[in-house]
């Protein structure tokens, strides 16, 4: 993989003669034009040197009718709206024949932004926020595995480690791997600020440096590409899926989140008890109530649920505590401008855009109405009876997709924030996914019935 350490240019506030200048002065032949499906699925539109500028202009059309949960087949035509501050040159191949990407909003052939859009989700969310006079900070971990290939190529489970948490080589030995990703992660602009090892056998994660919301959505999808684009030059598979090997530690996606005014930390009080202000005990409580709700958009996959159980250090209450990791919040030690909440819930499968617009709408209605975020509970969740859980008022998060389907379409605060658009189509596929999954025959069914029966 050859590499580039040409220094990461800056465009902010770029305009989009700026970014052809740009493209030129780099040898860009190719610009990815690169948007999510509602699942969260990176996609792009390709464009060679000589149509850059009508792709910077927003005059390059796609079909939405193609991409999961976009437009019906008869109002299929989309058009692929750049944002000039995502451009990013890849810090790989010809020196001569560089690629480049930029993230690009969905609009409809009039303009307009299209409901069906993730990214339009978020920033709507950002811009109630910002009426309220907020700012939604946040930093996301997405921890993922890394997999031998089977000998015909085809995606296995077989780890290319036995390593644990924070081990170095020889047990990790994906160690050379994932200081490959950071390195490309740093050519493209990114903060990284650790990599390590996981619990699990061939589970890593690898943290950068929190940003406004959008930008931190953008850094995931950019992240997701990145780390199974050099996995695979390293003849390895990388994946998300939140919990690939049974009996071991499932892959979160903990989502760190503040909200700021101006430069001021508004979750920050230093009189106040745990030097919480009552805007952040306002924002748990809105998290506490919409958790059930937004889960089906943290959690998206059948699979998801199946890391969602005791045992395996993820949350399955609806709780929250200062250092106890078992409740699906944590607040973290640091006070000041480092004051924070920490979703333990979303895992990486999920898309960006749609779970920090859902954790920040159920924040905001949270604060809107003064909810209640109850007492903290500092004792061990998973050792307590189900009678004491009651007593706490601490309800369990969904226990498949099915139930969190359900409760996603009875919480209008969340499907409000989604949009009617987006809200039906993601429901109507992930309802589609559970009625295929639970009539299919597991191998774990016949192992325990085929003889027996």
């Amino acid at each position: 993989m050859a590499r580039h350490r040409s220094a990461v240019p800056d465009t902010s506030g770029a305009s989009g003669k700026d970014i052809l200048d740009l493209a030129n002065a780099n040898n860009v032949r190719f610009l990815r034009l690169q948007f999510t499906d509602i699942l969260g699925v990176n996609k792009n539109v390709e464009v060679p040197a000589s149509q850059f500028e009508k792709a910077l202009a927003g005059d390059i059309m796609f079909d939405g009718s193609s991409i999961e949960g976009f437009v019906r087949i008869e109002e299929s035509d989309m058009l692929l709206a750049p944002d000039f501050g995502t451009f990013q040159i890849f810090p790989w191949g010809d020196e001569k024949s560089r690629v480049a990407r930029v993230i690009c909003d969905i609009n409809t052939p009039d303009g307009e932004p299209f409901a069906g859009d993730p990214r339009g989700v978020l920033k709507k969310v950002i811009a109630r926020a910002a009426k309220l006079g907020y700012t939604m900070n946040a930093g996301m971990e997405a921890e993922f595995f890394m997999f031998k290939p089977r000998p015909d190529e085809e995606p296995s489970t077989v780890t290319h480690d036995v390593g644990s948490y924070f081990d170095l080589a020889p047990a990790d030995l994906g160690e050379d791997a994932r200081r490959a990703i950071v390195d490309v992660l740093e050519r493209m602009g990114f903060e990284v600020e650790a990599a390590h090892h996981e619990v699990a056998h061939g589970q890593h994660e690898i943290d950068f440096r929190y940003a406004e919301a959008l930008k931190t959505a953008d850094n995931i999808a950019t992240f997701r590409f990145v780390v199974k684009y050099v996995a695979q030059t390293f003849g390895l598979t990388a994946s998300f899926m939140p919990k690939p090997i049974f009996g071991q530690n499932g892959s979160g996606m903990h989502t760190h989140q503040s909200l700021f005014r101006g430069k001021e930390n508004a979750f920050w009080d230093k009189t106040a008890e745990w030097e919480l202000s009552s805007t952040a005990l306002h924002y748990i409580g809105g998290l506490l109530r919409h958790a059930r709700g937004f889960t089906a958009i943290t959690n998206p996959l059948v699979n998801s649920y199946k890391r969602l159980v005791p045992g395996y250090e993820a949350p399955v209450n609806v709780a929250w505590s200062m250092r106890n990791r078992s409740p699906m919040i944590r607040i973290p030690d640091r006070r000041g401008a480092g004051t924070r909440i920490e979703l333990r819930i979303p895992d990486p499968a999920a898309n960006p855009y749609l779970a920090l617009a859902v954790q920040l709408a159920a924040g905001l209605d949270g604060i809107a109405t003064n909810a209640d975020p109850r007492e903290p509970v500092n004792t061990n969740i998973w050792e307590m009876s189900h009678r004491e859980r009651r007593r706490l008022r601490i309800d369990d998060l969904p226990h498949n997709l099915e139930e969190a389907c359900n409760e996603l379409e009875k919480d209008s605060v969340i499907t409000d924030a989604l949009g009617e658009h987006i809200a039906n189509h993601f429901l109507a596929a992930k309802r589609q996914e559970w009625q295929e999954y639970i009539t299919q025959v597991s191998p774990w069914e016949l192992d325990n019935y085929l003889a027996k029966y």
